[in-house]
């Protein structure tokens, strides 16, 4: 480990004792303070994040990166809004789960505490640093981010001016670090820091994500990539549900919740499939069509095997005809990276049948994937969208950065 690894580790363990112990109060009054900060210094940010944004162009980086990328007025009043949003919120530390008396007279319960030191991986999404900081600071946990080279400079800057708040607040600016050095053999290093981090996040595209769970050391809750699909059964309202797909496939094509597969019952796909590729002409979406789709479709092109997996982060949509629920629930549960589905349909018995079915964090009847969200769900942001079983899953909130601890109270009791 080099020795600035080394020293982030030891500022980091130095300052979660004090964050740890801060009182709701002081941690609201920071996050208010520094939602203030980012919208009043959101010029700085702007041209620290333009520097970032030319070099993507210079690198041919795709439309929809570049879109994760970009740092505008209204996002940055968005940052401060998602932080405003994290203090309004109850704080999970120190409640008690219950309190149960053993026959000895032992009161044993259970109570909710920081995890510690949180290390978070991610890639060219600047947001992410505002909003891993909120959730990590109001929940008592310290956090240390290595962002890509792709959003350094904005990073940078956003991370400076939450530390001059921490600073201004009378709070250790160690509450959060940057990893400045951006090679992959400085970010090989940190995953191996579990004498110094107490869990790792990553939040980025399957190859990163796939390295973290791979190479870490340190105990990782995986956010996964969303292949996420959205099936429109033979009873569905057939406007509602091009509607539904236009928002889920093309309001942001380069996030993790939008759509990139549709399954099209058999009954509705001379109705539906027309329209929607007329539609999705319109945003120049590619569309990618199993044989039946195929003939409906104007321009559309075969798919493949692969496209049935894939997520694409772009403008193509893999569409595939079927001819049952039954069907449908298992080509998503195939193909599916477990993020969140949805079924269009106004038949009872086969939206209860997909929630029940579909193996996934999240699962939709008649709405978007896109409200995958930790805003959308009323956790003022989230630390990412875990599409793994154990500690937590969906959008990671407060809780989800909580642990708990037994507290047991007696009054002499020694065990026989």
């Amino acid at each position: 480990m080099n020795e600035m690894l080394r020293e982030l580790g030891i500022h980091a363990k130095e300052a979660e004792t004090e964050v740890r112990n801060l009182s709701t109060n002081k941690k609201n009054e920071v996050l208010f303070a520094v939602a203030e900060s980012l919208t009043d210094h959101s010029d700085i940010l702007i041209r620290a994040n333009a520097l970032d944004v030319e070099e993507g162009k210079r690198n041919h980086m795709p439309e929809g990166l570049l879109d994760r990328l970009l740092l505008t007025q209204a996002r940055i009043e968005g940052m401060a809004e998602g932080l405003r949003q994290v203090a309004a919120l109850d704080d999970p530390v120190g409640e008690v789960l219950g309190m149960k008396k053993r026959p000895n007279g032992l009161l044993i319960g259970q109570k909710r505490v920081p995890l510690g030191v949180i290390g978070i991986i991610y890639e060219a999404r600047p947001n992410v640093t505002a909003d891993a900081f909120g959730l990590c600071f109001k929940t008592g946990n310290v956090v240390i981010l290595k962002g890509g080279s792709d959003a350094i400079h904005s990073n940078e800057a956003i991370v400076e001016c939450i530390r001059e708040t921490l600073k201004a607040q009378g709070v250790t600016e160690s509450a959060i670090q940057l990893i400045s050095d951006t090679s992959r053999e400085t970010a090989a290093q940190f995953m191996k820091m579990n004498q110094y981090v107490d869990v790792l996040i990553p939040r980025g595209g399957k190859g990163l994500i796939r390295a973290v769970v791979e190479q870490s050391t340190i105990p990782v809750i995986e956010t996964g990539t969303g292949n996420c699909h959205t099936y429109v059964d033979e009873t569905a309202d057939l406007k509602m549900a091009a509607d539904i797909i236009m928002n889920a496939k093309t309001q942001r094509v380069g996030v993790c919740n939008a759509c990139e597969s549709v399954l099209v019952h058999e009954k509705v796909k001379d109705a539906l499939l027309p329209v929607l590729a007329e539609r999705l002409a319109q945003k120049h979406v590619e569309i990618r069509a199993d044989e039946a789709a195929y003939e409906l479709i104007p321009g559309a092109v075969h798919a493949t095997e692969e496209d049935w997996g894939t997520e694409y982060l772009d403008y193509i949509l893999s569409i595939k005809v079927v001819s049952s629920v039954d069907e449908a629930i298992a080509h998503i549960n195939k193909y599916n990276t477990k993020h969140s589905e949805a079924i269009i349909t106004n038949n009872y018995e086969h939206a209860q049948k997909f929630l029940d079915e579909v193996d996934a964090a999240a699962v939709y009847v008649n709405a978007s994937t896109r409200f995958t969200d930790g805003f959308e769900f009323g956790f003022g942001a989230e630390i990412g969208i875990s599409t793994q079983k154990l500690h937590a899953r969906g959008p990671m909130g407060l809780l989800a950065l909580t642990t708990t601890k037994y507290i047991i109270y007696g009054n002499g009791q020694v065990r026989p």
